[in-house]
Order: structure tokens, then C-alpha cells, then sequence
């Protein structure tokens, strides 16, 4: 698909009623992935488990014909949050001193990338939020530097690295504001 499908955008605040289609979306994106401890589903299972708790999550889904093909989410993180505290070097005062959104994941099944849907699913899951910045983590390798390139261009900036786990790759992390 090269142009943008005729899609729902679903939003979510709990995690009960979206956790399989998230799950399954997952496991399509993250496919050539799966047999790394990191990517596993269980370990996605687990790390959904915990964020869906965490206080401000949201969840975009975007869905074609009823069947769940994008998602995105992400929660409110404060100072001195582990995903700061695992930030090298310390983000600089002005995006720690107050709230901000950590986009936790976002992934878009292969038949509908390059149509603006992960877009879309981001911008959604941004609209209203009050927290003044929204901040990621990316493999710098995904897609061969296309993924950082793509986050970019979305207006994000690197402001350090992370490795969130002893199973994980180190990761760039990113920022810009909400708005």
C-alpha cells in the first residue's frame, strides 16, 4: 500500500480491553525479532503488563475492517523515573523538571508501512496530552537507520542512550515536544 487505508483510530486508557490486539499486532511487527530475548512476545506480554499500570497510559489502535492492524502507546513518566534514571548522559533540566509522555512502543503490521499510519497512530496518541514533551527510545539499527531517520523527520532529537534491560540493545533516546 503506498497511500494512507481508510482506518478507525481507537483510543484506550485501560489496558484489558486492547491487550490482545496489541499482542498481536506485536508479534507481526516485531516477526524477524521474536527469537531474541528482548522481542520475545512474553517479554512484550510483561513489559505491557507493567506500563498498562503506570500512571497516564494511552493506547491508539487503528483498525481496517475491525482487525487491528497499528498501534502506539505510551504513559506519564515524572522525575526520577527509571526511564531517566537509565538515560546516559541525564537529560538536561528542562525535560525532566515536569511531566513528560514516554512513548513506549509503537508498530505498524509490513502491508500498511509507508502509508502515513504510524503517523497518524502517533499524532492521536499525542492530541490533548498536557505533558510538554514526548520522548522515545529506538534501535538505531531498525531498518537499517530508517526508523531513527523516520523519528527524525517527525521532529524528534537524540539526547542520549539506554539499555532498559540486561536483554536489551543499547537504545538512542529521543525527545521533542508535544504540541
Amino acid at each position: 500500500m503506498t497511500s494512507a487505508p481508510a482506518i478507525e483510530l481507537r483510543t484506550f486508557t485501560t489496558l484489558d480491553a486492547v491487550r490482545a490486539d496489541l499482542i498481536d499486532v506485536y508479534a507481526e511487527v516485531r516477526a524477524p525479532l521474536l527469537h531474541l530475548p528482548n522481542y520475545a512476545v512474553t517479554a512484550f506480554g510483561e513489559r505491557l503488563d507493567r506500563h498498562g499500570a503506570e500512571p497516564g497510559f494511552m493506547a491508539v489502535l487503528a483498525y481496517e475492517a475491525g482487525h487491528p492492524i497499528g498501534y502506539a502507546y505510551g504513559n506519564t513518566i515524572e522525575r526520577g523515573d527509571r526511564y531517566w534514571q537509565r538515560t546516559t548522559p541525564p537529560p538536561a533540566e528542562e525535560y525532566v523538571k515536569g511531566p513528560a509522555v514516554a512513548l513506549k512502543e509503537i508498530g505498524v503490521r509490513p502491508a500498511w508501512r509507508g502509508t502515513g499510519t504510524a503517523r497518524r497512530i502517533h499524532d492521536a496518541l499525542l492530541a490533548g496530552r498536557e505533558e510538554p514533551y514526548v520522548t522515545l527510545m529506538v534501535n538505531k539499527a531498525a531498518g537499517d537507520g530508517k526508523v531513527h531517520a523516520l523519528y527524525r523527520s517527525w521532529g524528534y532529537a537524540d539526547i542520549g542512550q539506554s539499555r532498559p534491560s540486561a536483554t536489551s540493545p543499547v537504545l538512542t533516546v529521543m525527545i521533542r515536544a508535544t504540541d
